[in-house]
């Protein structure tokens, strides 16, 4: 299949060089250049401390300074927020009729055609902010203590918890504090992003999605520190200096290296044998007061590993080499030498022509770690499990001459005149531990950095897919005829009504020689229920049931009746058949025959029928079986309940997974979480149920909102009875106009974000639903075929799914035809989706002009022109 086939391909140009932006910037400290004209009388003094001063200036600015600036005036602390949240339509996020995101990954928006450095790596240095955050917040943070660490001081670690989270995700501290606090209280993502925006400094929900993995992640290193240090110390291995290393280990890939010579099983290293020998105070005498050490002295003839001397400056140079690579200077000092050298090339294990086909490609592929792009990570890993190529990092030989002469020169150069033999010593242990020790670490510390990023971006991807899919507007006032294409079985009907119940089912013979017969049943079926719309599966024989459809349209067939068609994945409905949901919701009908029941219930109402379906088998995204699996479903369920809460259920109508979803799941937060719901009153947990309902809760608003909404009523002389009117409107509109939003507010004791908020929500007219401005689904009376299509023509199409390589997209030819990345360019895409980092979802409609159609192995090319709204 396409999917299978084109995304191993890796670029044909290597990008440029990705310049480093910001971080260098601001390194030089402004402060600094007062202080020399204080001693102006002691000339010779003043040159000094700029020369003492210029090692320091490298290292990274302290983080509280930059803090004082977003630090808003003293104002009195809003009321004490209830923990009960509540979904609604999502105003502030739609723009141009799309759902506005943030770029997902910590890379750049795509640049120029040829070039794509938006997708290469940086290590060591911060990610991309989502959002502008230097400027000052635009509401109400809570402000920071001198430094995070007061917040995360139960972590007992040596480093700043929101430091380093801001450090690895881009974000402010202050907002990374702020939402710290917030998952601490269980706040869901759709309530923060949509009743919090203030705090979050109106970050989209997949920025703060990666904000929480990341925290996470935190929490779960200092976890497994914790549990390491007590194991250590049960074992009685545990010294001070060890357990200060533990703590300062700012990623697991560094507590693996430390913990890793204690490891219960594992050989004793070395070093722990030469410290075992006593050897420990000649290696820091070698480094502290080398004209005091005679190794001579150390020489014990009978004892195994002291016998000669030999043995003795073996077991020297072993410790030093353990001190060496444990050395948190060290290890950033060679990371920054290796960062623009390391190289990443896979080899061909000897397997059969068969199993190497598919990653022919990479059997001689080399690439800059800094410039390889995520699918060729992940192919290339999984060619590497599955036992056909092999993965090296090659880091060149200048780099260790580069290392050596450092740690010689500078970092672990001896106190003192060492001898000959003392520097021999010192040199054979920075040689073995750049060797046996930093190379390793270096290499799994890279292919630990490029999977991660890779997952993380292909996760994203997933998930914007998921969002766009599910949110793809509905159908509604229909009866829909939903078909499940077939040869030998026939193709499964479904007749269902505009509130997707199901009123016939039915198995018809189109493709055999009874064809005539089943067409006088079809048109009785829907002149009987009034059914102008058929929605076809794209599964087996969907071409020729599409061209059976088309033929009896063409002809007026079903006159009165103006009907038309669609075409519409049924990636997971054979499976959501027979699984026990399915079961329970249609317990005496045969699972094929409710396949088409959920085909055509995705077109009547996408969201409620694919919240049913685990999203793995959706079909959207590339590569979900090679991430980390709690992630993918984490970020899933996440998006789902984003989606749910924000459009909010029908709770007259809806199904019992659908209300699950919305309820949020397992968080105790969000089982308060209440979307807005189209039918009666919310329940409230903190509250009895009020005989009547409340009209407020039928709209975006908050239960914690519903007093300001009042008193915003009276303000402009309106009445909750008139919510949705254009009389409303009008007087809304011109107290806005008058005052202006920000006084109002200020009067009403609130934010500006919240005002406008309960204005949406009580200009929205009755029954208004977010997904009204999306993309629905084509509708059709036609048919063209592949060999149609001619190079340099232009059509319009729908994107079928996007992956780390391009889109895919339908243009009605029965074969989807592929959009490279390197033509999805900024110019040719609307400005709210320039800082995504694909830019293109599934159901958005683009105008295409064909590049190439081969044929034989069923496959176009395509150029994209412009995404239509």
């Amino acid at each position: 299949s396409e999917d299978e086939i084109e995304e191993w391909q890796p670029e044909s140009k290597a990008p440029k060089r990705q310049q480093k932006a910001q971080p260098s910037e601001k390194k030089p400290v402004v402060k600094r250049q007062a202080k020399p004209k204080e001693p102006k009388e002691s000339k010779p003094k003043a040159p000094r401390k700029p020369v003492e001063r210029k090692p320091r200036a490298p290292r990274a600015p302290k983080a509280p300074k930059p803090l004082k600036a977003p630090k808003p005036p003293k104002e009195p602390k809003p009321p004490k927020v209830p923990r009960a949240t509540k979904g609604g339509k999502k105003q502030q996020a739609l723009a141009g009729g799309g759902w506005s995101e943030g770029p997902s990954s910590s890379h750049q928006p795509y640049g120029g055609k040829k070039e794509e450095p938006e997708e290469d790596f940086a290590f060591d240095e911060p990610s991309l902010k989502r959002q502008k955050t230097s400027s000052a917040p635009q509401g109400r943070p809570t402000r920071l203590p001198t430094s995070g660490r007061a917040f995360g001081e139960d972590l007992n670690m040596n480093w700043d918890l929101i430091q380093l989270l801001s450090e690895r995700t881009g974000v402010d501290q202050w907002v990374c504090l702020n939402i710290s606090q917030l998952f601490k209280e269980e706040n869901t993502i759709p309530f923060i992003v949509r009743y919090r925006k203030e705090m979050i400094n109106h970050m989209d929900a997949d920025a703060v999605r990666d904000v929480q993995l990341v925290l996470e992640e935190i929490y779960a290193l200092a976890k497994k520190t914790q549990t390491i240090s007590q194991t250590l110390k049960k074992e009685g291995v545990l010294t001070a200096e060890l357990e200060q290393a533990l703590r300062n280990c700012r990623t697991a890939d560094e507590l693996d290296h430390v913990y890793a010579p204690y490891k219960k099983g594992s050989k004793l290293s070395k070093a722990c044998r030469a410290r075992q020998l006593g050897l420990e105070s000649a290696a820091q005498a070698l480094l502290q007061s080398p004209y005091t050490l005679d190794l001579r002295a150390w020489v014990k003839p009978g004892s195994e590993g002291l016998s000669t001397l030999e043995e003795v400056s073996t077991g020297v140079v072993q410790i030093l080499a353990d001190i060496i690579a444990k050395d948190g200077e060290t290890l950033t000092h060679i990371r920054s030498l290796c960062v623009p050298h390391s190289i990443c090339s896979p080899s061909p294990i000897i397997v059969s022509p068969k199993d190497i086909d598919k990653f022919h490609l990479y059997c001689d592929f080399t690439c800059n770690v800094q410039h390889i792009q995520h699918h060729q990570t992940l192919a290339i890993n999984r060619g590497e499990n599955l036992k056909i190529l092999t993965v090296k990092v090659n880091i060149p030989d200048r780099v260790k001459s580069d290392f050596c002469r450092w740690c010689l020169n500078v970092r672990w150069r001896p106190k003192g005149y060492p001898r000959e033999e003392l520097m021999k010593i010192l040199r054979d242990a920075v040689e073995d531990s750049y060797k046996r020790l930093l190379l390793p670490l270096l290499s799994r510390s890279y292919r630990a950095k490029l999977t991660g990023s890779a997952e993380k971006e292909s996760i994203a991807m997933f998930v914007r897919n998921l969002r766009q899919r599910l949110l793809v507007c509905p159908v509604r006032g229909r009866v829909i005829m939903g078909v499940d294409p077939g040869f030998r079985h026939g193709c499964k009907l479904a007749v269902l009504s505009p509130t997707s119940q199901i009123l016939f089912t039915d198995v018809v013979y189109l493709h055999g020689s009874g064809g005539n017969r089943e067409a006088d049943k079809l048109r009785h079926l829907m002149i009987r229920y009034s059914c102008n719309t058929v929605v076809i599966g794209n599964g087996t024989a969907c071409r020729e049931t599409e061209a059976f459809f088309a033929d009896l349209i063409s002809r007026r067939f079903f006159q009165p009746l103006d009907v038309s068609y669609c075409i519409t994945s049924e990636a997971g409905a054979s499976i959501y058949s027979v699984s026990p949901a399915a079961v329970k919701e249609m317990p005496d009908l045969d699972p094929n025959l409710r396949s088409a029941v959920s085909i055509g219930r995705r077109v009547q109402d996408p969201l409620a029928e694919l919240v049913k379906i685990d999203p793995k088998h959706i079909g959207i995204g590339t590569y979900q079986h090679d991430v980390s699996q709690s992630s993918l479903k984490a970020a899933l369920d996440g998006v789902v309940q984003e989606c749910v809460s924000f459009v909010g259920v029908d709770i007259n109508i809806c199904s019992e997974t659908l209300m699950s979803d919305a309820a949020g799941g397992n968080s105790a937060q969000a089982a308060q979480e209440k979307p807005a719901a189209k039918g009666k009153g919310k329940t409230k947990a903190s509250a009895a149920v009020p005989t009547l309902p409340n009209p407020l809760d039928q709209t975006c608003i908050h239960p914690e909102s519903y007093a300001v909404a009042r008193s915003f009523l009276s303000l402009v002389g309106g009445s909750v009875d008139q919510m949705g009117r254009p009389e409303l409107r009008q007087c809304v509109e011109a107290s806005v106009k008058c005052q202006g939003l920000e006084a109002l507010a200020e009067t009403l004791n609130t934010t500006p974000d919240t005002l406008q908020l309960i204005i949406d929500g009580l200009t929205q007219p009755p029954g208004f639903d977010i997904r009204q401005d999306f993309e629905k689904a084509d509708f059709k009376r036609g048919i063209v075929s592949m060999s149609d299509l001619r190079e340099g023509v232009v059509l319009t199409g729908r994107v079928e799914n996007a992956t780390l390589f391009g889109a895919f997209v339908d243009i009605g030819v029965g074969r989807n035809g592929l959009i490279h990345k390197k033509y999805i360019t900024p110019d040719k895409l609307p400005a709210d989706q320039r800082r995504r980092s694909l830019a293109l979802g599934p159901g958005e409609k683009v105008e295409v002009r064909v590049l190439n159609v081969d044929h034989q192995r069923g496959r176009i090319g395509l150029d994209l022109i412009r995404v239509l709204r």
